[in-house]
Protein backbone atom coordinates (compact mmCIF):
# COMPACT_ATOMS: atom_id res chain seq x y z
CA UNK A 1 0.00 0.00 0.00
CA UNK A 2 1.18 3.71 -1.03
CA UNK A 3 1.99 6.13 1.70
CA UNK A 4 -0.71 8.23 2.16
CA UNK A 5 -0.95 11.70 0.35
CA UNK A 6 -2.34 14.90 0.73
CA UNK A 7 -5.94 15.20 0.21
CA UNK A 8 -6.46 11.57 1.57
CA UNK A 9 -8.76 10.59 4.55
CA UNK A 10 -6.22 9.98 7.71
CA UNK A 11 -7.30 6.88 9.00
CA UNK A 12 -8.99 6.71 12.53
CA UNK A 13 -6.73 5.01 15.23
CA UNK A 14 -6.70 4.47 18.67
CA UNK A 15 -3.50 3.82 20.88
CA UNK A 16 -2.10 3.73 24.45
CA UNK A 17 0.58 6.00 25.06
CA UNK A 18 3.42 5.00 27.29
CA UNK A 19 1.19 6.35 30.33
CA UNK A 20 -1.61 3.90 29.56
CA UNK A 21 -3.82 6.85 28.94
CA UNK A 22 -5.60 6.34 25.53
CA UNK A 23 -5.65 8.52 22.54
CA UNK A 24 -8.75 8.74 19.75
CA UNK A 25 -7.27 10.30 16.76
CA UNK A 26 -10.98 11.44 15.97
CA UNK A 27 -11.22 12.65 19.06
CA UNK A 28 -8.21 14.94 18.92
CA UNK A 29 -9.22 16.32 15.69
CA UNK A 30 -12.97 17.29 17.42
CA UNK A 31 -10.20 20.04 19.53
CA UNK A 32 -8.20 21.10 16.28
CA UNK A 33 -5.20 20.23 14.11
CA UNK A 34 -2.84 16.88 14.94
CA UNK A 35 0.65 15.88 13.89
CA UNK A 36 1.78 12.83 13.83
CA UNK A 37 4.96 11.55 13.60
CA UNK A 38 5.56 7.71 13.36
CA UNK A 39 9.46 6.46 14.01
CA UNK A 40 11.32 3.97 15.43
CA UNK A 41 13.63 4.43 18.57
CA UNK A 42 16.79 3.02 16.64
CA UNK A 43 16.67 5.74 13.48
CA UNK A 44 18.99 8.07 13.57
CA UNK A 45 16.82 10.75 11.62
CA UNK A 46 14.31 9.91 13.80
CA UNK A 47 16.51 11.27 16.72
CA UNK A 48 17.59 14.05 15.12
CA UNK A 49 13.99 15.13 13.67
CA UNK A 50 12.11 13.91 17.25
CA UNK A 51 13.67 17.57 19.35
CA UNK A 52 12.79 20.30 16.67
CA UNK A 53 9.15 18.38 16.49
CA UNK A 54 9.24 19.17 20.33
CA UNK A 55 10.01 22.33 19.60
CA UNK A 56 6.57 23.04 17.86
CA UNK A 57 4.50 21.33 20.23
CA UNK A 58 6.13 23.41 23.00
CA UNK A 59 5.11 27.08 21.17
CA UNK A 60 1.64 25.47 20.34
CA UNK A 61 0.55 23.03 23.14
CA UNK A 62 -0.81 26.14 25.60
CA UNK A 63 -2.82 26.97 22.42
CA UNK A 64 -4.37 23.20 21.56
CA UNK A 65 -1.60 22.29 19.77
CA UNK A 66 -1.73 18.46 19.28
CA UNK A 67 1.46 16.44 18.61
CA UNK A 68 1.60 12.51 18.95
CA UNK A 69 4.37 10.29 18.34
CA UNK A 70 3.67 7.19 17.24
CA UNK A 71 6.64 4.39 17.92
CA UNK A 72 7.00 1.08 16.06
CA UNK A 73 9.37 0.05 19.28
CA UNK A 74 7.81 -1.60 22.41
CA UNK A 75 6.71 0.09 25.70
CA UNK A 76 9.92 0.36 27.40
CA UNK A 77 12.12 1.18 24.37
CA UNK A 78 9.54 4.09 23.34
CA UNK A 79 9.69 5.67 27.40
CA UNK A 80 13.52 5.64 27.14
CA UNK A 81 13.30 7.43 23.62
CA UNK A 82 10.89 9.91 25.30
CA UNK A 83 13.46 10.78 28.26
CA UNK A 84 16.45 10.86 26.55
CA UNK A 85 15.12 13.36 24.09
CA UNK A 86 13.24 14.83 26.39
CA UNK A 87 9.89 14.74 24.23
CA UNK A 88 7.05 16.03 26.39
CA UNK A 89 3.86 14.99 23.62
CA UNK A 90 2.00 11.51 24.36
CA UNK A 91 4.59 8.95 22.96
CA UNK A 92 1.77 6.51 20.99
CA UNK A 93 2.84 2.63 20.95
CA UNK A 94 1.88 0.63 17.85
CA UNK A 95 2.66 -2.78 18.57
CA UNK A 96 3.71 -5.50 15.90
CA UNK A 97 1.90 -6.31 13.63
CA UNK A 98 1.90 -2.30 12.94
CA UNK A 99 -1.58 -1.94 12.04
CA UNK A 100 -1.61 1.80 12.45
CA UNK A 101 1.37 2.58 10.65
CA UNK A 102 0.67 -0.15 7.84
CA UNK A 103 -3.35 1.87 7.54
CA UNK A 104 -1.31 5.03 6.94
CA UNK A 105 1.10 3.18 4.14
CA UNK A 106 4.45 3.87 5.52
CA UNK A 107 7.89 3.15 3.58
CA UNK A 108 10.90 5.22 5.85
CA UNK A 109 10.50 6.68 9.38
CA UNK A 110 10.19 9.28 10.44
CA UNK A 111 6.80 10.04 8.57
CA UNK A 112 5.08 13.03 9.70
CA UNK A 113 1.51 13.70 8.67
CA UNK A 114 -0.63 16.88 9.33
CA UNK A 115 -4.10 16.46 10.05
CA UNK A 116 -6.79 18.79 9.77
CA UNK A 117 -9.82 19.11 11.65
CA UNK A 118 -11.74 17.43 8.79
CA UNK A 119 -9.29 14.44 8.89
CA UNK A 120 -8.19 15.11 5.75
CA UNK A 121 -4.03 14.96 5.41
CA UNK A 122 -2.97 18.70 4.86
CA UNK A 123 0.85 17.46 4.82
CA UNK A 124 2.99 14.91 4.42
CA UNK A 125 7.17 14.72 5.25
CA UNK A 126 9.37 11.56 5.43
CA UNK A 127 12.87 12.01 6.49
CA UNK A 128 13.85 15.23 8.14
CA UNK A 129 12.61 18.18 5.84
CA UNK A 130 14.01 21.91 7.09
CA UNK A 131 10.94 23.25 4.70
CA UNK A 132 8.19 20.84 6.02
CA UNK A 133 9.11 21.32 9.39
CA UNK A 134 8.76 24.98 8.81
CA UNK A 135 5.55 24.80 7.25
CA UNK A 136 4.06 22.28 9.74
CA UNK A 137 4.82 25.36 12.25
CA UNK A 138 3.49 27.82 9.81
CA UNK A 139 0.14 26.44 9.21
CA UNK A 140 0.30 25.42 13.47
CA UNK A 141 0.64 29.77 13.35
CA UNK A 142 -2.10 30.19 11.01
CA UNK A 143 -4.52 28.01 12.76
CA UNK A 144 -4.15 29.72 16.04
CA UNK A 145 -3.65 32.95 14.66
CA UNK A 146 0.10 33.73 16.01
CA UNK A 147 3.54 34.45 14.34
CA UNK A 148 5.70 31.47 14.89
CA UNK A 149 8.67 32.29 16.85
CA UNK A 150 12.28 31.05 15.05
CA UNK A 151 12.03 26.79 15.23
CA UNK A 152 16.01 26.89 14.62
CA UNK A 153 18.23 28.21 16.61
CA UNK A 154 21.14 30.97 15.52
CA UNK A 155 24.37 28.92 14.69
CA UNK A 156 22.41 25.63 14.72
CA UNK A 157 23.51 23.34 12.00
CA UNK A 158 20.36 22.14 10.38
CA UNK A 159 20.45 20.51 7.27
CA UNK A 160 17.42 20.90 4.21
CA UNK A 161 17.09 17.38 4.32
CA UNK A 162 18.38 13.62 5.73
CA UNK A 163 16.46 10.87 4.92
CA UNK A 164 15.33 8.53 6.93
Amino acid sequence: MPALTVGAAAPDFNLAATDGERHALREALARGPLLAVFFKVSCPTCQFTLPFVERIFQEFKDRGGQVWAVSQDDLDDSRRFAERFSLTFPILVDAKPYSVSRSYGLKFVPTLFLIGQDAEIQLTADGFSRPDLLEIQKRFGSHFSITPASLFLPGERVPEYKPG
